[in-house]
C-alpha cells in the first residue's frame, strides 16, 4: 500500500498562465480553486502532467519533455512547473507538502530515468492510429533510480576544452542545457568536487520512517477530519507524528502551534498566544473578542480550518474556553470552536499550566468546552526512542506516580554518579525563572575577560572569539555561525533574522526543558 506522500496525485489550487516570450508577463490566466494534478503516461509512453478542475470537470494535460521547476517554497505547499518553449507555467499552491514533496521526487526521478527515450514528434503522433489514453504513473522503484543515475554518469562524462573539466547536465532546467562553470575560490574543495565540479549527487530511493499503526489511525483520523486529542509518554513520537499531520494537511489553511515558543519551532510554527492575538487571555471575553478582530489577527480566525495545539498540557482551562468562544463568535458559527478541526497533542502526566500567585492550574481538559470539541482520544503507547525494557518500565513508574522501593533502588543508584567532566557541568533545573537567571548571571561573571554585547539577541556574552566556540561532551568542538531563521508573517510575507543560535544554559527552567533536552544530556534538578 502507499504512503499519503507517494501518491501520484495532487489535491490543491492551480494556476496555468501563459507568458509572452518578450515581455514576460501573463497573457491569459486561469485558476483551478479545487483542482487534482496528477502524473502519468500517455499512449506513446511520454510523461504527461494532467490537471482536472473539480469544480467546472475541466481537463487538460501537458507534455513533460523540457520544463523547469522551482520549488523554493516547496515546504510551503507551493511549486512551478514551467515548459518550455512555449512559455505556459503551472503554478501549484495550497499543497500538502509532503505530498508535493513525494510528487515532485517521483518526477524527477522518472523523468531522468526516461531521458534516454527518443521523443515521439507530432508526425509520428498525427500518423499513429493508436487511441488516446492516460495511465497514471507507478510508484518509484529502485529500477528508477538506478537508471537515472546511470544517465547522470553519461551525461556527466568530462570534455576537455582549454584545459578545463567541463561537463553536460541539468541544470535548473529538467530537459537538459549545457553550462560552464567557473572555478570559485569559495566552493567545496573535497577532493571529489575538485575534480568533479559540476557532477550531481547520486539519486537514492527514500527510506521515510514508518507510522506505527497507532500513529497510522492517529493520522487516519485527522484526515478523516475528527477533531482529536492524541497523547502518550516521553519517546512515543507524538512531535514526529505531529510533523507528519502538519506536511498531510493544506498550508494556507493549516495553523500549527504550541503552548511555548521552543515548542512551536520544534514543529515548525507560532505559539498558540500569537494565533489567538488576545494576549495572555485574562482579560474579559468581550475585549478579548475586540483583541481577535484587529487587523492580522483576524484573518487567522477567519481562514484557519484546522488548528494544531501541541504541549497542551501547558495550556490553562479558562484559556481554551474563551479560544472556543472567540472561534465561534468571529467565525458566526454554533459549532464547537467556529468549525475549525483541532489536532491536540501533549502529555498531561508532564507539566501543568503556568499561574500566577496561588492560584491553582486547571488543565484544560477541565474546560467546559472541552468535550464537546474533542471528538477522539487516542494514546500512543509503544516507545520508540528507547528499547531497554528496564528502563522503559522505570521511566513509566515515574511518570504515573507509582514508585515502588525497587524503583527507589534502581534511582538511589545513580544518585553519585558522576555526570560532571572536561569542564563541562551538568545543566540545573529550577522551578522558577528568577532562579534560572540568578544562576546564569553568577555562572557568567565567573569567567574571565570583558562583556560583549550580542546584537542579534541583545544579550550578553563573554568575548572569546569574533565566533564562538562550543566544546561538547563527546570531544566536539564546533565553532558557532550565525543562522538565518524565516518566519511566515500575515499576508504571505516572509521575514528572516540572523542571529547566532547560543542561550546561557548553565540552568533552565522545567518547562523549557520540557520541549528543549534529548535524550542523553546530564542535568541536576535543584530547587524542587
Amino acid at each position: 500500500m502507499l504512503r499519503n506522500d507517494e501518491l501520484p496525485e495532487l489535491q490543491c489550487t492551480v494556476a496555468v498562465e501563459r507568458v509572452s516570450a518578450s515581455s514576460g508577463h501573463a497573457l491569459k490566466r486561469r485558476v483551478a480553486r479545487s483542482a487534482a494534478v496528477l502524473l502519468g503516461r500517455d499512449e506513446h509512453e511520454e510523461l504527461v502532467l494532467r490537471i482536472h478542475d473539480r469544480s467546472k470537470g475541466h481537463t487538460e494535460s501537458f507534455m513533460l519533455r523540457d520544463f523547469q521547476l522551482f520549488t523554493r517554497f516547496a515546504k510551503d505547499g507551493k511549486c512551478t512547473v514551467k515548459l518550455e518553449p512555449d512559455g505556459t507555467q503551472v503554478l501549484i499552491s495550497d499543497c500538502p507538502p509532503d505530498r508535493l514533496s513525494g510528487f515532485l521526487r517521483t518526477l524527477r526521478i522518472k523523468h531522468e530515468a526516461s531521458r534516454d527515450r527518443k521523443p515521439v514528434s507530432d508526425r509520428v503522433r498525427l500518423k499513429a492510429t493508436l487511441p488516446r489514453s492516460f495511465n497514471t504513473i507507478s510508484p518509484l522503484q529502485q529500477k528508477d533510480v538506478q537508471k537515472a543515475n546511470e544517465l547522470r554518469s553519461k551525461v556527466n562524462a568530462p570534455l576537455q576544452l582549454k584545459g578545463l573539466s567541463v561537463r553536460s547536465g541539468l541544470s535548473n532546467k529538467a530537459g537538459g542545457s549545457q553550462q560552464v562553470k567557473r572555478p570559485r575560490a569559495d566552493c567545496d574543495t573535497s577532493p571529489v568536487k575538485a575534480l568533479h565540479p559540476n557532477k550531481k549527487p547520486v539519486l537514492t530511493l527514500p527510506v521515510a520512517r514508518k507510522l506505527s499503526k497507532e500513529q497510522a489511525a492517529v493520522l487516519d483520523a485527522v484526515l478523516s477530519g475528527k477533531n482529536i486529542f492524541f497523547t502518550g509518554s516521553a519517546g512515543t513520537g507524538k512531535s514526529f507524528l505531529l510533523k507528519r499531520i502538519v506536511g498531510s494537511l493544506p498550508p494556507k489553511s493549516t495553523y500549527a502551534t504550541a503552548s511555548t515558543g521552543v515548542a512551536a519551532c520544534h514543529i515548525g510554527g507560532t505559539t498558540l498566544h500569537s494565533f489567538a492575538g488576545i494576549g495572555s487571555g485574562s482579560a474579559p471575553l468581550e475585549q478579548c473578542l475586540e483583541l481577535a478582530q484587529r487587523p492580522g489577527v483576524l484573518q487567522h480566525w477567519t481562514g484557519c480550518k484546522h488548528l494544531i495545539i501541541d504541549e497542551v498540557s501547558m495550556v490553562e482551562a479558562q484559556f481554551f474556553d474563551k479560544l472556543e468562544a472567540i472561534a465561534r463568535s468571529i467565525r458566526r458559527s454554533t459549532e464547537p470552536f467556529g468549525g475549525i478541526q483541532l489536532i491536540v497533542c501533549g502529555d498531561f502526566l508532564q507539566l501543568p499550566p503556568v499561574t500566577k500567585g496561588k492560584e491553582k492550574p486547571s488543565f484544560c481538559f477541565q474546560a467546559r468546552s472541552w468535550r464537546k470539541c474533542i471528538h477522539a482520544n487516542m494514546e500512543l503507547t509503544e516507545v520508540r526512542r528507547q528499547t531497554d525494557r528496564a528502563f522503559i518500565s522505570l521511566l513509566q513508574a515515574v511518570r504515573v506516580g507509582r514508585v515502588t522501593e525497587e524503583v527507589t533502588t534502581q534511582l538511589l543508584k545513580s544518585a553519585n554518579n558522576r555526570i560532571e567532566r572536561d569542564g563541562i557541568l551538568a545543566t540545573r533545573l529550577c522551578t522558577h525563572k528568577d532562579d534560572v537567571e540568578l544562576t546564569n548571571e553568577n555562572k557568567l561573571k565567573q569567567l574571565p575577560g570583558p562583556l560583549y554585547m550580542c546584537k542579534e539577541r541583545e544579550t550578553e556574552l563573554k568575548e572569546i572569539a569574533c565566533l564562538p566556540r562550543v566544546r561538547f561532551l563527546c570531544g566536539a568542538v564546533e565553532v558557532m555561525k550565525h543562522e538565518r531563521w524565516m518566519f511566515k508573517a500575515g499576508g504571505g510575507i516572509y521575514l528572516s533574522r540572523q542571529q547566532l543560535p547560543l542561550k546561557l544554559a548553565w540552568a533552565i527552567s522545567i518547562h523549557k526543558s520540557q520541549v528543549s533536552l534529548k535524550p542523553g544530556l546530564c542535568l541536576v534538578v535543584v530547587n524542587l
